[in-house]
C-alpha cells in the first residue's frame, strides 16, 4: 500500500539537510545513511550516497532515472 498524495513521498529530513549542505560546500564525499525507505528526490541528483544494507555500506551515485524510487532498491 502506497502513501497518499496528501502526505507526499517519504523523505528523511535529516538526509535532505545533508544533501543541501553537501551542495553548498561542493563536497563529493558520500553521504552515509541508514534510511533505505527514503524516496529519491530531484535534490539528490548528482550526489554520492553510502547506503547501509545491514552489514556494510553500499556506494550509490544518483542519476535522473532514479528519481521516485527508494534508496534501498539500488
Amino acid at each position: 500500500m502506497g502513501r497518499s498524495w496528501k502526505n507526499g513521498p517519504y523523505v528523511a529530513g535529516r538526509l535532505l539537510e545533508k544533501a543541501y549542505k553537501a551542495e553548498a560546500a561542493g563536497s563529493r564525499e558520500a553521504i552515509k545513511t541508514w534510511a533505505r525507505a527514503c524516496t529519491i528526490v530531484p535534490e539528490f541528483i548528482g550526489k554520492h550516497f553510502a547506503i547501509h544494507n545491514g552489514k556494510a555500506f553500499i556506494k550509490l551515485y544518483v542519476t535522473e532515472n532514479m528519481v521516485g524510487h527508494k534508496l534501498g532498491e539500488f
